[in-house]
């Protein structure tokens, strides 16, 4: 205290010793976004709509960095990781999947995987499933966005809205039954076909929270879109940690 005292009498700024110390999410990339829908990137694209939160460190990482982007000195800061992948799932190392497994399991790190994520290693790992839908079709279907389960936390905020184009995931999804169904979807096809595809889906694995979100295919501009960058806030916000 008398060192404290000395220090501000001289003139010097003091640290307040109850300075709030800011959590971390990391958004990882396998860098094959197009760079005239993501010229930054995808990861950096979610990073962007993240960086409102208060409280919150947002990083990006990608494969191509050491360690893959997830050195364990970086993951074991990391309260909620939110991955994207699309073309080079294999080329993610299993020791990497048994570090992220084991911080999520048995230390309560969030997991949200985006869009074509569902076939990730690591989120493939943390469901057990071969997480699959029956049919993928880039055929730009227009795809509206309900709100199924309002009372939870990523729906908070978010009304039903629309994007006006998508790759359409069908249904059904080779996953184990949610703990709930956040947001259900529907698209309608070029000739005026509908189909229903759950687009956020919520678990409890082992200590750590998992979001899915459908939502975020790289050839369409959606993580630019505010309904979406609000339902990722929320959604880190429910992911993380609890004291």
């Amino acid at each position: 205290m008398l060192a404290l005292a000395a220090t501000a009498a001289a003139g010097a700024v003091v640290p307040s010793l109850n300075a709030a110390v800011k959590r971390q999410v990391v958004v990882w990339s396998e860098r094959t976004t197009p760079k005239d829908v993501y010229p930054n990137d995808i990861n950096e694209a979610i990073a962007e709509g993240l960086r409102s939160l208060p409280g919150w460190d947002v990083l990006t990482a990608n494969i191509d960095e050491p360690d893959q982007g997830v050195p364990d000195s970086l993951l074991q800061k990391t309260e909620v990781l939110i991955w994207w992948g699309h073309k080079r799932h294999d080329e993610v190392k299993d020791s990497l999947v048994d570090r992220i497994e084991r911080r999520v399991k048995q230390d309560g790190m969030g997991f949200i995987a985006v869009h074509s994520s569902h076939f990730a290693k690591p989120y493939k790992r943390l469901m057990g499933t071969a997480c699959s839908w029956s049919q993928y079709e880039n055929d730009g279907s227009a795809l509206h966005v309900s709100v199924k389960t309002p009372s939870h936390p990523i729906a908070k905020g978010i009304v039903d809205f629309d994007m006006p184009a998508t790759e359409r995931y069908g249904e059904p999804f080779v996953v184990p039954p949610p703990e709930a169904v956040v947001f259900d979807g529907v698209y309608t096809h070029k000739d005026g076909q509908k189909e229903q595809s759950r687009q956020g889906l919520v678990w409890t694995i082992g200590k750590g929270r998992v979001f899915y979100c459908q939502i975020g295919h790289e050839s369409y501009p959606m993580m630019f879109d505010p309904n979406v960058r609000k339902i990722m806030r929320n959604a880190v916000d429910w992911a993380a940690p609890k004291a």
